[in-house]
């Protein structure tokens, strides 16, 4: 787990990137930014790192299997190696978000590159770089007196708490390409990859947080798409093996492939039909596989959402089944009319 809480912001560079398809300038700064000041610094803070929460953990790549060709696995090597070059590989960093910066709906922006110590990852203290880039930018309003005489102004700025796209290259396992952590809130769009697979190129590390990760992704799907086409199965039904397979990745410390799917499939046709779809659908994504691993609360916390435990009823009700599947009975009356039967203790 990531704890940058008591970090310190050692140097900032800052430069200006434009759009190089539409011929918006790149704008490099002679020298690092002055940030002596203490509530700078816990604003800067803020603006940096409070996006990475549950962050997943990446690491460089290169087609070749050359990290050396990574370009910003070298650039941050060299800063690791010496951080006295620290401005101008930031300037260098700079000029390859420039390069990559293609598509016209790629934003302009303004680029963060820091220098940090004393981040903590599993107990262990390591420096990082960080790179951000602002791309909106808001308005705000700034009332100013003077005795009983006051004027309102406003400008424009970066948000505090809204960072667009940003990562963290902590200096750690560095043979395996460093662990690397991404935001990018801006633009879910394709296009707007290029901040994971042109700029910086990763793939997720092979950690309990990807296992986890996987094993719950490929388990809501089976269940939302491949179930019902060889079962016979109710909507009812499909959330109580959603809300089963939440409950063991919650409940317990350690994933063990068997008995996950003895707990919540239980018929041994469902797993058979579970296991085929499973080396499908990581065979076309180039997943790695793992089935015994230690289970990572920070996935299942970021992963949980995706598993939907309401039931919706044409546009008339929502039911949320969080609990007993026998407390609920499907049926249809005389004239053809669908129900369910909800049974219950007490009403709140």
């Amino acid at each position: 787990m990531l704890e940058y809480s008591n970090c310190q912001i050692e140097k900032v560079s800052a430069h200006q990137i434009g759009n190089k398809t539409d011929e918006e300038p790149l704008v490099l700064s002679k020298s690092p930014l002055q940030i002596a000041d203490e509530q700078l610094k816990n604003l800067l803070h803020d603006y940096f790192f409070s996006a990475f929460e549950n962050s997943e953990f990446y690491c460089f790549t290169h087609e070749n299997d050359d990290l050396k060709q990574n370009s910003l696995f070298r650039l941050a090597s060299q800063v690791f190696e010496d951080p006295s070059q620290f401005h101008d590989q930031s300037t260098y960093i700079a000029k390859h978000l420039y390069e990559v910066s293609l598509h016209p709906q790629i934003k302009s922006g303004d680029l963060f590159v820091a220098y940090i110590s004393d981040v903590i990852i599993e107990g262990e203290m390591i420096n990082a770089i960080g790179i951000f880039k602002s791309e909106n930018k808001y308005s705000f309003l700034k009332l100013e007196g003077n005795e009983d005489h006051f004027s309102l102004k406003y400008d424009n700025g970066i948000h505090v708490e809204k960072l667009d796209k940003g990562c963290l290259i902590l200096n750690l396992e560095k043979e395996d390409g460093y662990r690397v952590c991404i935001v990018d809130r801006s633009n879910k769009s394709i296009e707007a990859q290029y901040w994971r697979d042109d700029f910086l190129n990763l793939k997720p590390c092979n950690d309990d947080f990807y296992y986890t990760k996987q094993y719950m992704n490929v388990t809501k799907n089976y269940i939302s798409d491949q179930l019902k086409e060889e079962f016979e199965v109710s909507k009812a039904d499909q959330i109580d093996l959603m809300n089963r397979s939440v409950s063991y990745f919650k409940t317990n410390d350690n994933f063990v492939k068997e008995d996950f799917v003895s707990e919540v499939f239980q018929d041994q046709n469902v797993i058979e039909s579970f296991d085929n779809y499973k080396t499908t659908f990581w065979e076309a994504s180039d997943a790695v596989s793992q089935d015994h691993f230690e289970i990572s609360p920070q996935a299942v916390q970021k992963n949980s959402r995706i598993f939907k435990s309401v039931l919706k009823l044409d546009k008339n009700f929502h039911v949320y089944i969080h609990g007993n599947r026998d407390l609920i009975h499907r049926g249809v009356d005389p004239d053809g009319r669908k129900f369910y039967k909800i049974f219950y203790n007490e009403e709140k």
